[in-house]
């Protein structure tokens, strides 16, 4: 079984600046299908931020585009994402997800998130 821990979280002032990191155990993000952020704020619906697939390529959701950059490390098991320029709008708690699939199944992960909230 997967497990997730996300940290990073925190309070900061708009135009600052955090990185989130999630380290997985249980098994190895380079056997992950797709390594993703997803964030949920208050009355909405959880959305993918930005995510990595097994070749490499990244997708970001409009309104981080330039401001987040999403990295691994496989050697620490790891997945970040660096977050600049935050604004009020991305207060929302944030989890890691791994997602793995195969012929018939697809499996998936969570962490238990990490509060971001953007505030002067």
């Amino acid at each position: 079984q997967v497990q997730l821990v996300e940290s990073g979280g925190g309070l900061v002032q708009p135009g600052g600046s955090l990185k989130l990191s999630c380290v997985a155990s249980g098994n190895s993000i380079s056997n992950m299908d797709i390594l993703g952020w997803y964030r949920q704020a208050p009355g909405k619906e959880r959305e993918r931020v930005a995510s990595l697939d097994r070749d490499g390529a990244t997708y970001y959701a409009d309104s981080v585009k330039g401001r987040f950059t999403v990295s691994r490390d496989d050697a620490k098991n790891s997945l970040y994402l660096q977050m600049t320029t935050l604004s009020p709008e991305d207060t929302a708690v944030y989890y890691c997800n791994l997602a793995q699939f195969g012929l018939g199944y697809e499996n998936d992960w969570w962490g238990q998130g990490t509060q971001v909230t953007v505030s002067s």
